[in-house]
């Protein structure tokens, strides 16, 4: 028995989702992904000349990692196992290395080893492939979602080369669909069932690049539509239309992974359309987010983070409208408190931003870092107690409100370091009105020395 069964009865198959049986069979007949499948190709040519070599298989749900395990496993003369890193652990792994040195010992095969989601193995598992991946006893192919660099460790990664799947286009998902209506073995194709136009094009949209899920949507839309009352099949020699395909498929849930990547890639979106003063562009990905199933509060706390880096002095409103929107949310809830994170959003987005309190901030810590911890001056400190006093503490302090315009200019770094600079305002919104009180401040200061 292979990967997928592909020797199973066609009794078996009939009772399979219409995804599973249209599974490509044969690289050529394999849609998508002509980047690293077309011709010419390092992975093309590799399943072409029976070489295949570790990898692991990155791309989003649907776009064809399975499939292309499947076809390898299909086209090179390999022994092939396969199992989920979510059902398996060290024991199976083990299991898996002995067979292959008996394949290797008594066949002269080697094993090539499919690892479904290996991004969930614990850092023990993936050690455990390391030594026999790199001896060349097993050959792995691993699939994810996830981004490698953060999920697999780095000496199984550098023994695997990366192969980077992208989200199948729309025009790939269209050939997909059509493909299973036409065939007449596997797919659609014996009970001649047509989809309209828009019908379709509305399935190709919801897939969000997604094989799978197109292909599931298409069976479930094909039987229930105008649902014959002798057979539990569906509709046979209708025509569908875009009202059936809404009604039955209704909402689609969005794309967003709250714990992987596109958690990150959907929070760093969103802090970049703040950055680059787009509020549509802001307002987009905060309402992918939410229908995603993010946590609102995530947002807030991240929002919060961005009025004070991205903004800070040149509105310093924005940390209050930011942080009011994030208590109104709490007060509100779903989906009432969602509109307040909205506004809050054009807010940030369309305020004036400077990131010179964040740059001072970074400049002060590794000031810190240098200098280590230099003394108080003596006339900044606290002197609570006679001794205190008598030893010259808080001497020749000036009390700021005893001066023209609350301002004295004396310093109030160490000795070390009096003469640094960290904080230079902007010439944007309110920090501009900030720059010209330092600018001051600083020229009698620079008066008073000279």
């Amino acid at each position: 028995m292979d990967l997928f069964e592909y020797g199973a009865k066609k009794t078996t198959n009939a009772t399979r989702p219409l995804a599973e049986q249209m599974r490509p069979r044969r690289l050529d007949d394999f849609l998508g992904q002509h980047r690293v499948v077309g011709q010419g190709t390092m992975l093309r040519n590799a399943v072409i000349k029976d070489r295949p070599f570790s990898m692991i298989l990155w791309g989003p749900p649907g776009c064809g990692k399975t499939t292309l395990a499947g076809i390898i496993a299909e086209e090179t003369r390999s022994h092939f196992t396969h199992f989920s890193a979510v059902l398996s652990g060290v024991k199976e792994i083990r299991a898996v290395i002995e067979e292959a040195k008996r394949q290797q010992q008594f066949h002269g095969q080697r094993t090539v080893l499919f690892v479904d989601e290996i991004h969930r193995f614990n850092k023990a598992q993936q050690d455990a492939f390391l030594h026999h991946v790199e001896s060349g006893l097993i050959t792995l192919l691993g699939a994810t979602t996830e981004n490698p660099s953060f999920e697999v460790i780095p000496p199984l990664l550098s023994r695997c080369r990366v192969i980077t799947l992208e989200q199948l286009s729309e025009d790939d998902i269209q050939r997909i669909l059509n493909r299973a209506l036409k065939d007449t073995e596997k797919g659609l194709g014996k009970r001649e069932i047509a989809f309209t136009t828009e019908a379709l094009a509305y399935i190709v949209q919801i897939s969000g690049g997604d094989a799978r899920n197109a292909l599931n949507s298409l069976e479930i839309a094909a039987s229930l539509a105008f649902p014959d009352k002798d057979s539990t099949d569906g509709a046979y020699g209708q025509e569908i239309g875009l009202s059936d395909v809404e009604k039955i498929l209704q909402e689609r849930v969005l794309l967003h992974d709250k714990a992987g990547e596109s958690h990150y890639n959907l929070i760093s979106a969103f802090h970049k359309s703040l950055r680059g003063s787009d509020p549509d562009a802001a307002l987009y990905w905060l309402d992918r987010m939410l229908q995603g199933g993010e946590d609102p509060l995530y947002i807030a706390r991240r929002m919060v983070r961005f009025a004070s880096e991205d903004i800070g002095n040149a509105d310093p409103q924005a940390l209050g409208v930011t942080l009011d929107a994030m208590e109104a949310f709490r007060f509100l809830g779903h989906p009432e408190g969602e509109l307040a994170l909205a506004q809050a959003s054009a807010y940030l987005a369309t305020a004036p931003k400077s990131n010179r309190v964040y740059a001072a901030f970074k400049s002060v810590n590794q000031a810190v870092k240098e200098s280590g911890t230099l003394p108080v001056p003596m006339h900044i400190r606290n002197a609570p107690t006679r001794l205190m006093k008598n030893l010259g503490y808080g001497k020749g302090y000036k009390y700021a409100h005893d001066f023209n315009d609350a301002y004295v200019p004396q310093t109030h770094l160490p000795e070390q370091i009096k003469d640094s600079r960290f904080y230079y305002p902007s010439d944007r919104g309110y920090e501009k009105i900030i720059k010209q009180r330092l600018e001051k401040w600083y020229g009698l200061r620079k008066g008073k020395e000279q």
